[in-house]
């Protein structure tokens, strides 16, 4: 019987349409975009095509910003906090339970600059007062849109708000490699400055990424080279990567409302069959506020790695963790903030847009015999 992934806040599978549009691109326009042949101007259609596309995907359709293209979310991070700090003075204000792409870029910055980590209340909830007056000096602002281990939804749009009113010239920056495709999401409205994407989020290949940076707002490169994309981020162009992104990213967003549905459907199911089981669980974020693809649940004296292992060996793939450090990891600042307890596991599921209701009640079933051995060999 085939393995059954739930762990598409991790990487989803590419998509057969993304996967053929990249194929083709690859097949036909080989060609340096920057090069002034047919070639090259084949590959600059494809790049421009997948920019309009992303674009309208992230609700820019009023050419309020651009698109920067990148290897991904990590590095479209590192470009816009790095990137902002180094033409701005001032302090450099994070959350505390960001992903490490931000707070390892933050650390990059070394001691030249003050960094306060600003916690989230019990709920695993930024006040966005709070971070307004942490963020007084501040040149750079970088706030997770969607916390990556537990889906926790943060109040963006307030917290920009909040934050314009004590600092109105810092860069305020978005990590949203969970949240777009999976909540709405409108630059338009949002009142941030940068937003990083990864593609390999959206059903688009590994190494596929942007960040969409206001008009106007000023970044130091990361590395010089060509000049290409405005200087920002030199090297030769990938043509399929970001027309793959652009489709990955328009399908995302365009069945967003079906998916929604479906994928609170898909979690329901799972904790209804778990609590008929007389399965013993907490359900760490209520639903109106999670992300929708991803569902995260604590099992008492279930230790996180047994669970990935023992579910990984009977065919089932998601995430886990603990508040407490397991063998060489770090204790979880999100897990710690919810008030995890130290004998319990956490176990992530999470939903793709090619998720399958039989699969999802064929692996809850599987997790509910595991967590009753476990729990049995601990209590």
């Amino acid at each position: 019987m085939p393995a059954i992934y739930l762990d598409n806040a991790a990487s989803t599978r590419v998509s057969e349409p993304v996967l053929a549009l990249m194929t083709e691109v690859m097949r036909t326009a080989w060609g340096n975009p920057s090069a002034q042949h047919p070639q090259g101007a084949a590959a600059r259609e494809h790049i421009a095509t997948g920019r309009a596309r992303l674009l309208a995907a992230l609700g820019d359709r009023q050419g309020l910003g651009d698109i920067i293209w990148t290897s991904g979310c990590t590095e479209a991070d590192a470009l816009a906090i790095l990137g902002a700090a180094r033409v701005r003075s001032g302090s450099v204000v994070a959350s505390s339970i960001e992903h490490p792409a931000v707070t390892n870029a933050v650390a990059g910055l070394g001691d030249a600059r003050s960094v306060t980590f600003v916690a989230p209340d019990s709920s695993g909830v930024l006040d966005p007062e709070a971070v307004a007056e942490a963020a007084t000096a501040a040149a750079v602002v970088a706030i997770v849109m969607v916390q990556n281990e537990v889906g926790i939804v943060q109040p963006i749009a307030a917290i920009a708000k909040a934050v314009r009113r004590r600092a109105p010239s810092c860069h305020l920056h978005v990590d949203a490699a969970q949240a777009f495709g999976k909540i709405t999401l409108d630059v338009s409205t949002l009142g941030v400055d940068s937003v990083a994407i990864a593609g390999h989020k959206l059903h688009a290949p590994k190494g596929t990424g942007a960040l969409w940076l206001r008009t106007g707002m000023t970044l130091a490169p990361l590395w010089t080279g060509g000049g290409q994309q405005a200087g920002l981020r030199g090297g030769t162009q990938d043509a399929p990567g970001a027309a793959a992104l652009g489709l990955a990213a328009e399908r995302a967003v365009g069945e967003l409302v079906t998916a929604r549905a479906r994928w609170l459907e898909l979690a329901a199911q799972v904790t209804s069959r778990l609590t008929a089981r007389g399965i013993a669980f907490r359900q760490l974020v209520p639903d109106q506020r999670r992300a929708p693809h991803i569902l995260a649940l604590g099992f008492s004296r279930v230790p996180a790695g047994a669970l990935r292992s023992v579910l990984a060996s009977r065919g089932v793939y998601v995430s886990t963790g603990s508040a407490c450090a397991e063998r060489d990891a770090k204790p979880s600042p999100a897990l710690a903030a919810i008030g995890l307890p130290d004998d319990t596991g956490m176990c992530r599921l999470s939903f793709g847009l090619d998720t399958e209701a039989e699969d999802v009640a064929r692996a809850t079933e599987i997790l509910g015999d595991v967590v009753g051995e476990l729990a049995s060999r601990n209590g």
